[in-house]
């Protein structure tokens, strides 16, 4: 596959398809290519053979499409963001990055208006070809590098297992573009001529519209996290007739539970549900599974899949010996979907990355086993989490949070309820006690932090303690203050 041929080849033979629509804008085939086409043009001009990442920053407008083809058309990955996250935190990826400049929609659309071929620079497969950043456990975020060899493998066993209609689908994108789970959505649309259909967080806040635009959308792919469909569920009119078109969930980037595959079965009988497990780090997914009523009855928890074809999963003990069926341990993960590493940090690339055998592997600090030639997810073996999708490290939230002025010491768990993580609770000793309310102190630190973290970061509840306690080795009780919850 040649992943930029086969999108642009959509806007010669289906020129006024819809590519993306977007807050009632729309944006078709013939437009993408032209513009980004233009955008490649202009930033070849100006940058020449400086391959430094174009950091483009929105909230899924068409514009961010435009960027992050011609990016990639000039020869240079693209680091989305997200208008979401806090200055702060953009002002630190852009540093990492070393970005050669920051796109918004205003500056895309003024750069991509005239007619342009752009210049000859095609990717190589081994070329970057997006850098998303995550949470890191230093409070700073870590920058995953996608290659266009991972991204043409992923998409071609998504495709060659979904047997998408082609033209002819519409793609849910509930998933910020700075959130790998989007590169699922946005790209298996585009090499397929589909329309992406994004909502945007003044949707989300608005049930009653979102609802409507679900019910005027023909989206045929329905693809998020698991949290956001349990939350759509809990409108009684979210069912087969709210979404007629509608012929497969696939679900990433968190537990599917079993009880929600149920209620989808009730609402949407005649529907595929999708369960898929991959991070960030090896191209959105790795694994995947059709949840049939039968895995449902067989199954709890459910299983994530079997791996794609080209990689391979392994499961290890502590000193890296290959572990037989059934038993668990530390999931790996092998194969060409795999990332080269973290950009500019060759001492933490070195840490989770590695050869095994010929191919990259990465070792995903989740824990797993494998049965009936299944993988299944156990949890995380170390102090990250996924919260509603999101990768949350708890050390990133503790680092920013005693940066603040007033905090001197704090400790952050997550709330479980009903076997997964649902918010954050954060223990905080003060440098001296407040002069107001708990409850305005932790207003104003929930403000403060809002500068530095992402709000899926934030934590809900704030506890204001005299001292952290510490287990023997000195070390945060995490389960003395799980009781204080």
């Amino acid at each position: 596959m040649n992943l930029i041929e086969t999108i642009d080849r959509w806007g010669a033979v289906a020129p006024n398809a819809i590519a993306h629509v977007s807050c009632a804008r729309e944006l078709t085939y013939a437009e993408l290519r032209q513009r980004s086409d233009a955008l490649a043009k202009n930033l070849s001009e100006r940058f020449g053979k400086d391959r430094a990442p174009v950091a483009v920053l929105g909230h899924r407008e068409p514009e961010m499409l435009i960027a992050f083809l011609g990016a990639v058309k000039s020869g240079r990955p693209y680091v989305p963001l997200d208008t979401a996250l806090p200055k702060h935190r953009i002002d630190k990826i852009l540093s990492l990055a070393g970005a050669a400049l920051l796109l918004t929609p205003s500056e895309i659309a003024s750069l991509s208006t005239t007619d342009a071929k752009p210049p000859v620079c095609p990717l190589e497969r081994d070329d970057p070809f997006y850098i998303l950043f995550t949470s890191g456990s230093t409070g700073e975020p870590k920058g995953v590098t996608i290659t266009l060899g991972c991204l043409e493998h992923f998409i071609s066993w998504m495709l060659a297992e979904q047997s998408f209609t082609e033209p002819g689908e519409t793609f849910l994108n509930q998933a910020p573009f700075s959130f790998d789970l989007s590169v699922m959505d946005l790209y298996c649309s585009l090499v397929t001529g589909g329309t992406l259909f994004s909502i945007s967080r003044d949707l989300v806040a608005s049930p009653k519209q979102l609802y409507s635009a679900f019910a005027d959308s023909n989206v045929t792919v329905w693809v998020s996290t698991p949290s956001f469909a349990q939350m759509c569920l809990v409108e009684e009119k979210f069912r087969e007739a709210m979404l007629p078109q509608l012929r497969r969930f696939l679900f990433c980037g968190e537990t599917l539970f079993p009880a929600t595959v149920a209620e989808l079965f009730a609402r949407f009988p005649r529907t595929d549900v999708w369960n898929t497990y991959g991070p960030t780090e090896t191209t959105v997914a790795t694994t995947s599974i059709r949840v049939t009523p039968e895995i449902l009855k067989r199954y709890s928890p459910l299983p994530v899949g079997r791996v794609m074809p080209g990689s391979r999963v392994i499961i290890v003990d502590p000193n890296d010996r290959v572990l037989p069926p059934r038993e668990s341990g530390e999931i790996i993960i092998a194969g060409p979907n795999v990332s080269p590493g973290y950009l500019g940090q060759p001492g933490l690339t070195a840490e989770v990355f590695f050869q095994f055998g010929n191919q990259r592997a990465y070792r995903t600090r989740d824990r797993g086993r494998i049965s009936d030639e299944l993988l299944f997810f156990e949890g995380r073996m170390d102090r990250q989490l996924k919260l509603n999708g999101y990768r949350v490290e708890l050390g990133d939230v503790e680092a920013n949070l005693r940066a603040l002025q007033k905090v001197r010491d704090a400790a952050v768990i997550p709330v479980v309820k009903n076997g997964g993580a649902r918010s954050l609770a954060a223990f905080v000793v003060l440098n001296s006690g407040p002069a107001v309310s708990d409850f305005e102190a932790a207003h104003a630190l929930r403000q403060e932090l809002a500068q530095r973290i992402p709000v899926y970061m934030l934590p809900r509840k704030f506890f204001f303690v005299d001292e952290i306690p510490l287990t023997a080795n000195g070390k945060a009780d995490r389960h003395a203050l799980a009781a204080l919850l």
